[in-house]
């Protein structure tokens, strides 16, 4: 036989997998709708709940109208079987014939009595003789149907041998049930006879077909499919009807609830009738409607305060140059100026500086509220920015006397990121750090991973609660206000740089404990728009001890393991 060709195999492997990328579609299909459809899920539960109780119940039904049937016709057959059994023993024992032929005669002119409609099944006779060494008149089996003696269960031809042939055929009448040979179910009362002239021993069996019995049964369990089939279907019926009234409205809300949300707040229910469903809906319209004056009136006050903000900030810009000017000059003259005129000079000129500080801030803000905010994306080698911002920052870690070790395992680490932002972001991390560093040293760790960099910077000095770092990103916080501050900060700082972070899609998180410093970490996607799951940096001991990490300098050329992450 010649083997399928390429082409068919292809094609059979393809008509395969388009049935299993169906099967697993329409799974698929109906467990997001199980998830999503209260309505789906009520109608599913109630058909389900009715299919067992009425598969329990009709199971119970059909074994009692067997039962019931079944004991009924036996008792008739019983009856009907024991009487005729009864007078064909006696025909045989009160009999005068003497020979075979005479024998041959009686069996035959008996024997059909037995046969025909009784109690509404079609009986047969067996005759068959027993096992005996003496010489029969009758030698073979007489029957009217088609069991044969091989037909008959052993149990009930075992009773039928051991029974006493001249005893009450009350007591000696045997039942069992059978097989027909045509399949079909049937009943056979036996029970043992002798025949003249010698008393042979003979099994007489009188069987019954309950053919028609079991057609009855059949019809029975027909009509009670058809009544479980169309109680399914009225149930599901009256299920999907009761749970679209009452759960069509609860629909129909997480609908607009949705729209709603993402911003159509024009969006309302229809109300239909004065149910309760219409009082739900009315009410629904009336929260709608309150939420959205509120929300209407929250941005409107929104838009003010940031338009506020960024005119403040812009028209404070042109008198701020001028007020600065004028202490930059009265700050280079300082010198010829009276001691305590001298003083107040350089007050000013800090105050203005920072004031200065503050109103770019300001403006900042203002763009990040209004959504101007851009990112300028480039490939950005980190390790470039943070050396940049430790030159930065290189007078104030001296006059703070802490040194800044970066460590590291990488050497260089790209990403997709706007250069600006992130000298600020690490920048604001730097100069808060070394403020609040006790003079101790400041440690910058670097790590990447597959699909992120992390950058920590840790200090070892008056550190913060845990209440502190959960505030610690507001604006113009502080965690103690009596503080003062050595650079003139304007508490916009690390509000600028979250939200730096997030333009990138990226994480700045923040750790510390009283007394054991504190530390800011920031993560960033090696792939701007990329996720990521977690940093290759720890932040706090607790994670270093989790997962320790082998971290060796990389600039300042310093080796070193930082034993408190």
């Amino acid at each position: 036989m010649a083997g399928k060709s390429p082409k068919f195999d292809l094609a059979l492997q393809g008509l395969v997998r388009l049935r299993d990328s169906f099967r697993r579609a329409t799974f698929y299909r109906i467990a997001r709708l199980w998830r999503r459809s209260l309505q789906f899920k009520t109608v599913v539960s109630t058909l389900l709940l009715v299919a067992l109780a009425g598969a329990g119940i009709g199971a119970f039904l059909s074994h009692q109208i067997a039962d019931s049937l079944y004991e009924e016709r036996l008792t008739q057959f019983r009856t009907e079987a024991t009487s005729g059994l009864s007078k064909v023993k006696d025909n045989f024992r009160d009999t005068a014939a003497s020979d075979r032929e005479g024998t041959d005669r009686l069996v035959m002119d008996t024997l059909p009595l037995l046969e025909g409609q009784g109690a509404d099944a079609q009986r047969t006779y067996l005759l068959t003789p027993l096992p005996t060494e003496e010489p029969l008149y009758v030698t073979s089996s007489v029957n009217s149907g088609t069991i044969t003696a091989s037909g008959i269960p052993v149990a009930l031809s075992d009773a039928v041998i051991a029974s006493d042939a001249t005893a009450s055929e009350t007591d000696y009448v045997f039942w069992s049930p059978l097989e027909l040979a045509n399949g079909e179910p049937g009943i056979a009362f036996g029970t043992k006879v002798t025949l003249p002239p010698d008393s042979s021993e003979y099994a007489l069996y009188l069987i019954y077909d309950l053919h028609s019995m079991q057609e009855t049964l059949d019809d029975i369990h027909r009509i009670l499919w058809i009544a479980g089939f169309l109680l399914l279907a009225i149930s599901g019926t009256i299920a999907w009807i009761v749970a679209k009234a009452g759960l069509g409205a609860v629909s129909d809300a997480a609908a607009v609830s949705e729209k709603l949300a993402a911003g159509e707040l024009q969006e309302r229910m229809e109300v239909k009738g004065e149910d309760e469903v219409a009082r739900l809906a009315a009410s629904f319209n009336r929260m709608a409607g309150t939420l959205q004056d509120q929300i209407t009136q929250l941005a409107t006050l929104s838009r003010m305060q940031q338009v506020f903000v960024s005119d403040v900030s812009h028209e404070l810009r042109t008198p701020l140059t001028t007020v600065r000017m004028a202490a930059e000059v009265l700050y280079e003259a300082r010198d010829s100026f009276d001691p305590m005129y001298r003083r107040s000079t350089e007050l000013l000129y800090h105050q203005v500086e920072r004031f200065q500080a503050l109103l770019a801030d300001l403006l900042e803000i203002s763009r990040f509220d209004a959504g101007a905010a851009a990112l300028d994306l480039e490939p950005t080698d980190v390790f470039h920015i943070v050396r940049d911002v430790i030159d930065a920052t290189e007078p104030l870690a001296n006059n703070c006397g802490s040194e800044v070790v970066v460590v590291s395992k990488e050497s260089s680490c790209v990403v997709d990121a706007d250069p600006r932002r992130i000298e600020r972001i690490l920048r604001n991390l730097l100069v808060n750090a070394l403020e609040h560093g006790e003079g101790e040293p400041i440690e910058i760790a670097i790590a990447a991973s597959e699909d992120a960099v992390g950058i920590a910077v840790r200090d070892h000095g008056i550190g913060m609660t845990e209440e502190d770092a959960d505030h610690v990103f507001d604006r113009f916080w502080r965690a103690d206000p009596a503080r003062a501050r050595t650079t003139g900060g304007s508490g916009l700082g690390l509000s600028i740089a979250t939200e730096d972070s997030r333009l990138h899609g990226g994480w700045l998180e923040a750790w510390g404990e009283p007394g054991n410093g504190s530390c800011f970490r920031l993560t960033l996607p090696r792939r701007h728009g990329a996720g990521f799951d977690s940093s290759p940096v720890p932040l706090s001991p607790r994670e270093a001890a989790a997962g320790p990490r082998e971290l060796t300098a990389a600039a300042p050329a310093r080796e070193e393991e930082i034993d408190a992450y």
